[in-house]
């Protein structure tokens, strides 16, 4: 059943923003759009350096950030499941005309409020896009690593995990 739900958003980064969900959470993805993790996942198996979205707990369930893992004063790759980098500053996103003014966090952000239900057309290709070019890296660690050896590629495979895709499977 869809429901049509307005989120007001008063974060660190946005004031005054409203979108509205038209979708179940989890529900009626584009058919091109199948990750592996949800966001919740994501959350608890480590990702971003535990430096994503701790200012917008009030946006998301909260079940989310219940064993999450959070570093509230920096971004520590130790939080991160194969304790690596495998990020960029958001910085070098915005240089690369990679932020949606919608979503000013990124990726993730997108995702999220994609999976709570958020529809935007136009962008919503165009990050699904994004998602479905790492695939390129999932061929690299089948290419050169043996199934299982979470030793192998552990930067390629953190930043699977940040693409929802679920890097422990090859």
């Amino acid at each position: 059943m869809k429901t049509k739900f307005k989120v007001r958003v008063n974060d660190k980064m946005q004031k005054g923003y409203v979108y509205e969900r038209t979708e179940v959470p989890g529900n009626e993805f584009d058919p091109m759009f199948k990750p592996d993790l949800t966001p919740k996942e994501m959350l608890r198996l480590g990702v971003f350096g535990g430096k994503y979205l701790n200012d917008c707990k009030a946006e998301f369930p909260k079940d989310w950030f219940v064993r999450a893992k959070l570093d509230r004063e920096k971004h520590n790759y130790e939080i991160n499941y194969f304790k690596i980098n495998a990020s960029q500053p958001l910085s070098v996103w915005q240089k690369k005309g990679w932020i949606f003014k919608d979503d000013p966090r990124g990726w993730f952000q997108w995702y999220c409020r994609y999976y709570m239900g958020r529809r935007i057309r136009a962008e919503d290709s165009r990050q699904i896009k994004r998602w479905r070019a790492m695939v390129r890296h999932v061929a690299q660690i089948r290419n050169n690593c043996r199934t299982g050896d979470m030793a192998c590629r552990r930067r390629q495979r953190q930043a699977l995990l940040h693409w929802a895709y679920d890097s422990r499977r090859f």
